[in-house]
């Protein structure tokens, strides 16, 4: 059953080594993804399990002990996931998780065991739901680490350059995402998602399938759009 959720963005820029000059930029995003950690760690979870979006290559589960870099970010940096095991597979982790695992170690988690689980982001409304639900039923107490950002075209330098419609859907987003609203989250159209570039749609509608009648309340800590990119950070228990 689902106890607790933080939801966090995962640019790599989050990583300070990564950001560099401009590190400090994001050190309020940086705080409010410490609160909500620290909030899944008052949970006492018995799992902790890393959700994040993925290309082709890091969909799929991520064991304990997974390994991610920076390197292509130039950074000579590497993160584990969780604590050191003998792993069951050399991938590595695809940018989400790494941020999600440079995270825990932040923040010296220790709490459960941890595990990932890479979501491709065209992945559709119900499977999402229903691979929420399978999580939920993973551990008597299962705590989510949910990464992903909203929508990549709230100005003209942004990624996906300015659309007039994302400022709405990560509005639409943040007031699902503060109120813990499972059904709030579902009702996010996947194909605007994707054409707004939100790589968080599918690990939230993930999370809304987790916590269907698990009764959590949720508090917003986040919600900005530096460069252009949404970014919001909440907290679930």
């Amino acid at each position: 059953m689902l106890v607790a959720a933080a939801v966090c963005p995962c640019p790599p820029l989050l990583v300070p080594e990564v950001a560099a000059g401009a590190a400090s930029e994001l050190d309020a995003l940086r705080d409010a993804c410490s609160e909500a950690l620290g909030a899944l760690a008052a949970a006492r979870p018995d799992l902790l399990i890393v959700i994040g979006p993925a290309d082709h290559a890091g969909r799929g589960p991520h064991p304990e002990g997974a390994t991610g870099t920076f390197q292509g970010f130039g950074v000579d940096l590497d993160v584990r996931l969780g604590r050191d095991r003998e792993q069951a597979t050399d991938r590595p982790l695809p940018s989400s998780l790494a941020v999600g695992a440079w995270l825990l170690a932040r923040a010296q988690w220790a709490a459960a065991p941890v595990e990932g689980l890479g979501v491709g982001e065209p992945l559709e409304t119900g499977r999402c739901t229903s691979t929420g639900r399978d999580l939920a039923a993973r551990a008597e107490r299962v705590a989510l680490l949910v990464l992903g950002d909203g929508s990549a075209c709230r100005s003209l330098k942004a990624p996906g350059y300015l659309d007039d419609r994302a400022e709405a859907f990560d509005a639409a987003a943040a007031r699902a995402l503060g109120a813990a609203d499972p059904g709030a989250l579902i009702a996010l159209d996947e194909s605007l998602a994707y054409a707004l570039k939100a790589s968080g749609r599918a690990p939230w509608q993930v999370l809304a399938g987790a916590a269907e009648g698990a009764g959590l309340s949720g508090q917003l800590l986040y919600e900005d759009a530096p460069y252009g990119v949404g970014y919001l950070v909440a907290a679930w228990s």
